[in-house]
């Protein structure tokens, strides 16, 4: 079953007198617990297309189902209750609150979504939980790893239980023991029967998914499905 589905995506930016365009035609179909990497260099597109999908940005021109909803005409605030109830981000920046503990950040969309404090906070615990830091969620960002605070983004992605995780260069930020670590993880959310759509330019993260959709100059260049290389299973995850 389709949970995205875009047709003849364009999107075209003015800059100057200049029109770019970042993405030229695109059309791309994924279905739910699919796990896909959009790869490409800089400038191929991938970070429009990523915005697009995350309804971040609207399209020039083309349509876009999302869940079955056609979330191309949707206005600011229509798709910013579909960001909040359906997508689940993982950014490289982590995007956490500086001045806030790791439960509240994970708290933070279920804030926005109005649902209650006894229930919101039972709901971050078990995400902090399932990523392994039931034991730092009073923490501030500065007093954890980098590894710990994208564990703690990735608690809050799914603590809504969204539709997708969207993930832009998740381990960028990371050195490449610990951001094999959360690729692992991401695994074993993917496991779980989530959807899993990862923006990377490396090509062993994105040998994690089992499909490689590959942008070149805002067009598709490749889109397969990949061999899955052995990939050990996190048994038990810890919170490095």
């Amino acid at each position: 079953m389709n949970i995205i589905n875009i047709e003849h995506i364009s999107k075209i930016y003015q800059v100057g007198t200049e029109e770019v365009h970042a993405l030229s035609d695109i059309s791309i179909s994924i279905d739910k617990n699919e796990y896909v990497a959009i790869m490409g260099p800089s400038g191929s597109g991938k970070s429009t297309l990523m915005n697009v999908l995350g309804c971040l940005d609207t399209p020039t021109s083309g349509k876009y189902d999302f869940n079955n909803q056609n979330v191309s005409e949707m206005n600011d605030n229509q798709l910013a209750k579909i960001r909040n109830k359906e997508i689940g981000f993982v950014f490289q920046t982590f995007n956490l609150l500086p001045r806030s503990d790791a439960l509240h950040n994970v708290e933070l969309p279920l804030i926005y979504a109005g649902v209650p404090t006894a229930e919101r906070r039972s709901r971050a615990k078990q995400s902090l939980a399932d990523v392994g830091l039931d034991n730092r969620m009073h923490h501030k960002p500065n007093e954890l790893s980098g590894g710990q605070r994208q564990r703690v983004a990735i608690a809050r992605a799914l603590v809504t239980s969204p539709s997708i995780i969207l993930a832009d260069e998740p381990t960028g930020n990371l050195d490449s023991k610990t951001g094999e670590e959360i690729m692992l993880l991401f695994n074993e959310i993917h496991s779980k029967g989530n959807t899993i759509i990862l923006v990377t330019h490396e090509e062993y993260i994105a040998e994690h998914a089992a499909r490689i959709v590959r942008l070149k100059d805002g067009l598709v260049e490749s889109d397969e499905i990949v061999e899955k290389r052995y990939i050990p299973k996190l048994n038990s995850i810890t919170a490095k």
